[in-house]
């Protein structure tokens, strides 16, 4: 079931198994709000842990122990082309289940961040029914909208937009590598920091507190949206944040998230000075290294292995489409 939470007082969505959940928490929950049939549950984080209230009800999560010592290293890749969405999702289940497999053979297997932009592509949520995206799509096709895709994705939320400059995290980790277990929504939560943190100490940017999904600039201006899956506390799916003014035409013509009010906003445009795509990868992997608790390593293509293989492939697809 998806639950979101809210890092600070920043609402974040978050999809995950009920078994998920982690054990070592202290819950207790009486009657949530709900919103579009799902609970909203704000949460405070503080330096050694996340606190949830809710009319009277109290959460209390693990946060995450920093022992980079005696975990791996977590190995990133930035994608040097655009790759399609569908291409990108392959990969995520790709390396979601060669992990799988080698944690069930208690062999060894990496855990990945995938950096990337996305090439243009209205995505569409579940919730939506066939009608609707007919509808939104044909609208978009009048408007001369002819080099964007258009994709039902499994995840949860409404219609949305990816392209490029945005730059797209697909954290493809571990959470039962810690003991105990991280929690599903501390992970989360850890993610929110990340996006803010970045803007904060690289270009000087502050967010505000909003009780929608993603990272806000003020009431009506969203810079960064957050939305992960975790199946066998193995997670997929990310981040993605607008770096610079380009996806912001895309954004305009469509009313993304279901925020009728608001507007998509991006580094460029915030910081008042120019930025790259390219440029805001080094500072996302130290800050996401951070915030973790794991030390960050490039991954190695040439190492054979078949999570490097794997990448290696989608890199060579993204080119040739370029």
């Amino acid at each position: 079931m998806p639950v979101p939470c809210t890092p600070g007082t920043h609402t974040c969505l978050l999809v995950f198994e009920d078994s998920d959940i982690n054990k070592e928490s202290e819950l207790r929950f009486s009657s949530p709000k709900w919103r579009y049939g799902i609970p909203l549950i704000p949460v405070l984080d503080t330096a050694d842990s996340a606190a949830c209230s809710l009319k009277g009800s109290f959460f209390r999560f693990h946060s995450f122990p920093l022992r980079m010592a005696s975990l791996p290293p977590i190995f990133y890749h930035y994608f040097r082309s655009p790759i399609p969405y569908g291409r990108a999702f392959t990969l995520q289940e790709q390396i979601h289940a060669l992990q799988l497999e080698r944690r069930r053979a208690s062999a060894s297997y990496k855990d990945i961040l995938l950096l990337l932009q996305h090439t243009p592509v209205y995505t569409f949520g579940r919730r939506q029914s066939q009608a609707e995206i007919d509808a939104e799509q044909g609208r978009l096709r009048e408007l001369d909208v002819k080099d964007a895709e258009f994709i039902l994705t499994q995840r949860g939320g409404q219609l949305t937009y990816h392209g490029p400059g945005q730059i797209v995290g697909y954290p493809l980790i571990d959470l039962a590598r810690w003991q105990p277990a991280v929690g599903a929504r501390d992970y989360v939560c850890k993610i929110q920091k990340t996006l803010e943190r970045h803007l904060h100490e690289e270009h000087g940017v502050t967010h505000i507190p909003s009780e929608h999904t993603g990272v806000f600039l003020d009431e009506r201006t969203k810079i960064a949206s957050i939305g992960v899956q975790v199946r066998h506390r193995l997670t997929t799916h990310g981040f993605a944040m607008n770096i610079t003014k380009e996806p912001l035409a895309y954004f305009d013509k469509v009313i993304a998230c279901g925020l009728v009010d608001v507007q998509a906003g991006c580094i460029e445009v915030a910081a008042k000075k120019p930025v790259t795509v390219e440029g805001e990868v080094p500072g996302l992997v130290n800050k996401f290294g951070q915030l973790i608790g794991r030390e960050m390593v490039k991954l190695d293509l040439t190492e054979r292995d078949d999570f490097s293989l794997a990448v290696e492939q989608a890199e060579k697809h993204a080119a040739a489409r370029s």
